[in-house]
């Protein structure tokens, strides 16, 4: 640990460090960065490109009666670094260690939790009215990047600043601008935000043109006053389009984000400012480590790398993800209705291969997941089968649409949720834990888990010929190669029979089917002879294997990792008690509760469905 670093221990230390040692400290902070993240993973590249800014803000703010608000929270390391957990930095991401993400819980410099994009300024806005509200006079900032933008949200929330202009209290919004959100940004505020940066020195200009104008004998100070007060001024000439100015926001900018004392200068300008204010930041994502800057993408979100080359350890293997984008590839081949759209996820979803192969289908929308939904029902309204794939986490920003939008109409949409289930290290705001409860109750909307590779490919040719919206929930990591000699075809609606056995038989929902057979495997060393079904459907389910289950069975057992409300056991509950089938039935899932952050494996232990825990349960409820 630097020298300088290690006399900052609680929050506003940074305060005791004199500003001209700020550049070295700034070092100091991304070469612990990388030290810890090479060995835990996480966002790296995001918080390398913010270090000045955040420093800049702990300089200016006291925390925490001062309030930082960050837009999805994924470039909050050196926050945490600042406010007196740079010591359980090793633990981020861990299992009881610090969350990648703010967290109100965790330190009471933490304002407002996150880990979704384009709500900070929402957020923010809340508790400076709040603020107003109590007669108090803290600052308070959102830091919200250019990526998150193209999130409705954001302008949702911009739209009502003008709260503050009326009242004339203090609201300040730091654009942290670096070109990119995760992948390249797209859209009309990409291209406004560039035409601004092509312009860094448009202010200098505009002090000359105004110095100049103020020499001139008799009419210069008169013109200079004109200019200043008409609507078409010098700043408008210069700023194309004044969005957040014709907004009723104060614009300045933009601002070297790596420079502390221009950094400085501007927050301590916006704080005495009343009114709105947006102040733009341009930043470099990936700062200080080559690698990151080069290829800012891939160091988004990574696990444990090599600090030397960049190159990420780990065992690998073919996850879902590359199954997915792969066979999407081969059946879009042979059919020229396909295209594909995601949010701001070319990468993630695995569809940068196929923009690739396909630039003239793939449509990236940027953070804007209802767009991409509704848009994707007009495609399908108008002849194409659009596949879109978007995480589990980030698709129940477009629940309405899915409704209204999609299902209502019955058109041929299809759903690809990415990172289904339990997700590991970035923990509770980003589980796919909830969409069977989010998804099972829409009328006309068929939903599908595959339990390995094949089944996946299979359900994707099954899905691009239905004729109507379709689901597949997958999970995040390498995909599951075993039970391939099970390969009956795909029947709407139909599950699979993988193993009769006796007296008792376990419904595995997708990516469970590991777990499900080494829970076969314990119960089978006691003594247990248990069936195993893949469910394959989830919605329509196989009522009549049902039926025929509960004839034929003591105990009917359901094992998914998802919530238990609104989950596939319950579904199972209510048909059994409103058909009078008369079997017991035990339901493995996920408690009602939020699941915080640690390795799969020991998340599926704390929720009580891992093998051991059911196999205990079972056990204890047959005897």
């Amino acid at each position: 640990m630097g020298k300088i670093l290690k006399q900052i221990n609680q929050p506003n230390d940074i305060k005791k460090i004199p500003v001209e040692e700020y550049d070295r400290l700034a070092t100091e902070i991304r070469t612990f960065i990388l030290k810890h993240v090479s060995k835990t993973g996480g966002h790296l590249a995001s918080n390398l490109g913010t270090v000045e800014l955040t420093m800049a803000l702990h300089y200016c703010l006291d925390l925490p009666e001062d309030k930082i608000v960050f837009d999805v929270g994924h470039q909050s390391y050196t926050h945490k670094i600042l406010t007196g957990r740079k010591d359980r930095f090793s633990t981020l991401r861990q299992e009881g260690g610090l969350c990648g993400f703010p967290k109100r819980k965790e330190s009471d410099c933490d304002s407002f939790g996150a880990g979704h994009s384009s709500t900070s300024i929402a957020a923010a806005a809340g508790l400076a009215l709040a603020r107003d509200s109590r007669g108090h006079h803290e600052t308070i900032v959102a830091v919200i990047g250019d990526g998150s933008l193209s999130g409705g949200m954001a302008y949702e929330a911009l739209n009502n600043l003008s709260e503050f202009k009326k009242h004339k209290t203090n609201m300040i919004v730091v654009l942290n601008d670096n070109e990119m959100s995760i992948s390249e940004n797209v859209g009309a505020m990409s291209m406004y935000l560039g035409d601004i940066r092509s312009k860094e020195k448009y202010k200098k200009l505009k002090d000359q043109v105004e110095q100049h104008l103020n020499q001139i004998p008799i009419f210069g100070h008169g013109v200079s006053k004109t200019i200043k007060r008409s609507k078409d001024s010098l700043k408008n000439f210069l700023i194309p389009g004044m969005l957040f100015e014709n907004m009723g926001i104060t614009y300045y900018g933009p601002v070297n984000g790596h420079s502390i004392p221009d950094l400085i200068h501007a927050i301590e300008t916006a704080k005495k400012h009343r009114g709105p204010i947006l102040v733009h930041v341009i930043t470099k994502k990936g700062k200080g480590y080559l690698p990151a800057e080069k290829n800012p993408e891939y160091f988004h979100g990574i696990g444990p790398f090599d600090l030397k080359t960049g190159k990420a350890l780990g065992s690998g293997g073919v996850s879902y993800t590359d199954v997915f984008s792969e066979h999407l590839i081969n059946i879009a081949k042979k059919r020229k209705d396909i295209v594909a759209i995601t949010a701001a996820m070319p990468s993630g979803t695995g569809l940068n291969r196929f923009k690739e192969v396909f630039p003239d289908r793939f449509y990236d929308v940027g953070i804007a997941e209802e767009y991409a939904v509704t848009c994707a029902g007009g495609m399908a309204a108008n002849g194409l089968r659009p596949v879109v794939a978007i995480y589990s986490t980030f698709m129940q920003r477009a629940y309405d649409q899915i409704i209204h939008d999609i299902c209502m109409q019955k058109l041929p949409v299809f759903f690809c949720l990415d990172r289904s289930g339990l997700v590991g290290a970035d923990g509770e705001t980003h589980q796919g834990t909830f969409d069977i409860s989010y998804l099972s109750h829409i009328p006309n909307l068929v939903i599908m888990a595959p339990k390995n590779d094949w089944e996946m490919r299979s359900m994707m040719d099954f899905a691009t010929d239905h004729d109507g919206p379709i689901a597949m929930k997958y999970p995040r990591g390498k995909a599951y190669q075993g039970l391939d000699e099970y390969r009956e075809p795909i029947v709407l609606g139909k599950s699979e029979i993988i193993h009769k056995g006796e007296k008792m038989v376990i419904l595995s929902v997708g990516n469970m089917i590991e777990e499900s057979l080494k829970l076969t495997d314990l119960l089978k060393e006691k003594g247990y002879d248990p069936g195993l079904v893949n469910v394959r459907f989830l919605k329509p389910f196989d009522k009549e294997l049902i039926q025929e289950l509960s004839s034929s069975y003591e105990l009917i057992i359901t094992v998914e990792e998802n919530l238990k409300i609104g989950g596939f056991g319950q579904m199972i509950s209510a048909y059994l008690y409103e058909t009078g089938l008369k079997c017991d039935l035990l339901n493995f899932g996920i408690d009602d509760c939020f699941v915080d952050h640690a390795t799969v494996d020991c998340q599926r232990q704390w929720c009580g469905i891992d093998a051991d825990s059911m196999a205990a349960r079972i056990i204890e409820r047959i005897e």
